[in-house]
């Protein structure tokens, strides 16, 4: 039996642009209602321009924030404490608000991708290639330096995303082997391909692997909607091993709950309820057709 609310009335929400697409507000109330916590989460649209006038509007009830594209690297500047995760890695996907007006930033996403793999004994034992290079991106690197990949493949569309992965490699310790996007396809043989990459992106590698290629042993996309993605399906009908979105948007929201609420709810939870919010016939985003990925 779920224990009585000890604080209630608390608020947290999604905030980012845009957002209605989210499951983010599903899988925590699902953990709110599990751990008795008369507590709401919603999804507010908000762009890089209005997010400090929103953050410091919140008053002492509202207890986190979840953060999405576009707000992940412009919140940092926000925050009174930052965790080493986030300061190293120049991300942060979550802000609690440890005392009135004072939030701490955190990345879970690391933690959460680390978690993700090994859940699906899809740790790699070998070759390692990122597909993209936004947030997301220096997420994987630094998940992939928790699990020893010292020179991981990393494809990027622009020398501008180039100089960003160096960057954070740099305080990373790891040594990124920088590739350009004409060269993705070379990707598709990796003991382990992460595509960071929105929806549509990697549309041709799934038709190279339609058309034989052969891909290598673990796919993880961070797309959960539309899902699976072209690339997904390609991949899993030549017989390699899939993680989606959802693998890694539960871990990292188990992570937030701990970290909003101090308690821990199962994994198995937010999958079960991310899984049902994805299959009913009306989609959560409202039929905008928006990609969705963590969180």
């Amino acid at each position: 039996m779920p224990s009585r609310d000890p604080v209630a009335g608390r608020h947290c929400a999604l905030l980012g642009r845009p957002v209605a697409h989210s499951l983010s507000p599903v899988l925590h109330q699902a953990a709110y209602a599990r751990l008795g916590l008369d507590w709401s989460y919603e999804a507010i649209e908000v762009d890089e321009a209005g997010l400090p006038a929103l953050v410091r509007g919140l008053d002492g009830s509202w207890r986190g924030l979840s953060l999405t594209m576009p707000l992940k690297r412009a919140v940092l500047g926000l925050a009174d404490r930052v965790s080493a995760t986030a300061r190293v890695v120049g991300v942060a996907n979550t802000l609690v608000q440890d005392a009135p007006g004072r939030w701490a930033a955190h990345n879970t996403d690391v933690p959460g991708i680390v978690a993700a793999l090994r859940e699906r004994d899809a740790v790699p034992s070998g070759r390692t290639a990122v597909v993209g290079g936004g947030a997301t991106a220096v997420s994987v690197l630094a998940a992939l330096a928790r699990l020893g990949v010292a020179e991981p493949e990393v494809y990027v569309r622009s020398p501008r995303r180039a100089d960003e992965v160096g960057r954070v490699a740099g305080r990373l310790s790891v040594h990124p082997v920088l590739r350009s996007w004409d060269e993705v396809d070379e990707a598709l043989e990796a003991d382990l391909v992460v595509s960071t990459t929105p929806a549509g992106a990697t549309d041709a590698l799934a038709e190279r692997l339609a058309a034989g290629r052969l891909p290598g042993r673990v796919l993880f996309d961070v797309v959960y909607a539309p899902w699976p993605t072209r690339l997904a399906a390609a991949w899993k009908q030549r017989g390699g091993t899939v993680l989606g979105g959802l693998d890694l948007l539960v871990h990292q929201a188990v992570l937030q709950v701990r970290l909003f609420t101090g308690r821990d709810v199962a994994v198995a939870l937010l999958r079960a309820a991310g899984e049902a919010a994805l299959a009913r016939p009306t989609p959560v985003d409202g039929g905008t057709g928006a990609a969705r990925s963590s969180p």
